[in-house]
Order: C-alpha cells, then structure tokens, then sequence
C-alpha cells in the first residue's frame, strides 16, 4: 500500500458544542462543558478554513452542536465561498429565520441539512426533548422557497423505526433533495441510551421495503442514504472512509480530529490548529498517522480481503467496547468481542426503555 496519505477531501468545522436540543442520541461529548468557553475565533477558523483549501478540502461542513450559534457563521462561509468550497450547513434548523437564511443564501451557502427526529409532532419533540417540530418543517420549508438543496437527517432507533415510510413521506412532501436515514451510532450519549435506542430485528425487517419502495418513486432527487445499523451488520463499516483517508474534523477549541467522537480514545494526543497547521496535522501528527492505512491492524484483519475496505472498523467503537482501539471493530462477526454486540441484542426488551436526556445549551 502506498504510505503517502491522500489529501483531505472534507473538512468537518463543529464551531460550537452549544445545542438547544436535548436529543438522547447526541455523539458530542461527554465533558462538553468543559469543552464549551473556549470556542476558536473568528480569525482562528478563517486561517483554518483558507490552510484546508491549500491542504486540497472541496467541501466543508459547518455543524456542532448548533452552528447558528455562531454570530460569525456569514463570515466564514463568506470566506469559504470566495476559495470554492462547497459549503453544508449542518443544523437543527430552531433558530433558522427568514431574514438570516437569506443572508447565508448571499454571502454563498451551498446547501442545508436540517435534522428531524420523527414523522410525527408529538413523538419528534420528545426525542428532541423540547418543542421544536413545526419549526423544523418551516425552516425546510424556507430552505426550498430560497432555492437551497435541502438534505433531510432522521436518526433512527427503536423509539421510532416504525414510522419510517412516515418520514420518507414528510421528506417527499418537503421536496427535499436528499434523504439521510441515519441509524444510530453509539458513542457519547447515544452509548448511555443504547439499552432505549437499539431496534429490533423486525423493526429492522420492516424497514428495508419502505426505503426501496421511496427509492423506487424516485421522489428524492439526489438519493436515500440507508445502511442497516452497525449491531447487526455482518461487517463493520469504514471509520470515515478510513481513518486520516479524506476527512479532518476540527473542535469548537480547535483540536484536529480524524472523526467526530476520536478524542474518546485517552492515549491520543490531538494537535490544536492554534498550534500546528492543518498540513502538519494531516501529514504529520501522531494521532493522524496512529491508525492510517493497514500496518497497525491486527492479524485477523490483516489477512481479511476486506481489509482496505473497512480499514477494520470503528477505532471509537473498537475502544468503547474492548477498551483497546486497535482491536478488531466488535462488530465484525469475526471478532474474538463480537459476543459483547450479541449480548446487547439479546438483551433488547420488548418494550422501548425510556431516554435519558442531556442538555448542551449555554
């Protein structure tokens, strides 16, 4: 394999862990607040954004938490827009209003992404755990009317799989032009509320053919992101398409991450962009190079076929479950922990367990 890493396709900017909602699924972590009274500057993230261009990024992501926060998000996409970046606003969309969608619209927003946590008013607002449902449909509502490509984000998880055909619907009557149906990954938050969150196998079974009928309609231009979830998948997934592959994420203070939830994993030192440049850290780092390419994988990875194809799973998820990141993803049906997955399933009631909440909003 060729050791010279690939540049960086995607930038990942989370310019604030602050979030309104109090959603049971959240990956962000578990110390925010800790984390939440030293977000990076203005100037901190502009000299991040232009040293990723240089890097080679094409598209950059503005998430969080809730990157509407931010009074300076106009500035930084104004800045991104004039390098050519493609520009996503990741959002909730609660605090989304005329006037400030029009403004993203004129200094170059590309596209939104707006997260909604059910088909139905009641149920969604009680997985967002505040009242915030009609909003999210008016916020995508202006997000077409502006002429914005409009991602639509569900979560998934038991407390509302069923109703999957539902929100395949409401994203077909809001035009959206894609759709993420995205099952739940469990760190952070979502890892104290898996016993609540896990689905079950018919819930499972009973989703497939809802999503394959959606794509048949063809009403979602741009497509419908489904993968069944990663407890009962055969094999694991590829850690954001291989760790340090395409993908840097950078933190509210500033650590560069080869992935949302990496800074679980306690023996990793993480570079600040206030200390090193974005090269740097891509080329150079420890962190970045740790678990990059195939050298470092276990034996029974290293002589699976798949082995530059899931890059052996989730590091986050190797060291959540075995306390060791450079194991196996316990996922994998081959792992020597794969029964510690088993277990979790077996384990699901026959009645949803309710959620513990979290509040991230200061």
């Amino acid at each position: 394999m060729n050791n010279i890493p690939p540049r960086p396709l995607s930038l990942v900017a989370e310019l604030s862990y602050r979030c309104p909602l109090r959603c049971p699924y959240c990956s962000n972590p578990l110390d925010w607040a800790d984390k939440s009274s030293q977000e990076l500057s203005t100037e901190d993230w502009l000299r991040v954004i232009r040293q990723s261009r240089q890097l080679g990024v094409v598209q950059l992501g503005l998430s969080g938490g809730e990157p509407l926060l931010r009074p300076d998000l106009e500035v930084l996409i104004e800045e991104a827009a004039s390098l050519g970046l493609y520009t996503t606003l990741v959002t909730a969309a609660t605090l989304l209003t005329s006037k400030r969608a029009e403004k993203l619209r004129q200094v170059g927003l590309d596209h939104i992404q707006i997260s909604i946590q059910d088909s139905r008013a009641a149920e969604s607002d009680s997985i967002a755990g505040i009242k915030c449902f009609e909003q999210k449909l008016a916020a995508a509502r202006l997000v077409k009317n502006l002429g914005f490509p409009l991602t639509l984000n569900f979560v998934l998880h038991r407390h509302n799989l069923n109703r999957i055909e539902e929100m395949l619907q409401l994203a077909e009557n809001l035009a959206a032009d894609r759709v993420e149906l995205a099952n739940t990954q469990y760190y952070g938050w979502a890892l104290q509320n898996r016993a609540a969150l896990l689905p079950t196998l018919s819930q499972l079974q009973q989703a497939e053919p809802a999503v394959k009928a959606a794509r048949e309609r063809g009403k979602i231009p741009m497509g419908i992101i489904y993968v069944i979830p990663d407890y009962y998948a055969e094999y694991p997934k590829p850690c954001m398409g291989g760790w340090g592959q395409r993908t840097i994420v950078i933190t509210p203070q500033g650590e560069a991450l080869p992935c949302q939830v990496a800074s679980v994993i306690p023996d990793l030192e993480f570079n600040n962009v206030i200390n090193h440049s974005l090269e740097w850290i891509w080329y150079e780092s420890p962190a970045f190079n740790r678990f990059r390419g195939t050298d470092w994988l276990p034996e029974l990875c290293q002589s699976c076929d798949r082995v530059e194809i899931d890059w052996g799973g989730c590091r986050c998820q190797a060291f959540l479950l075995t306390q060791d990141a450079a194991a196996t993803d316990p996922v994998c049906h081959l792992s020597p922990h794969h029964e510690q997955v088993v277990a979790s399933l077996n384990a699901v009631g026959k009645e949803p367990l309710p959620f513990i909440y979290r509040s991230i909003y200061n």
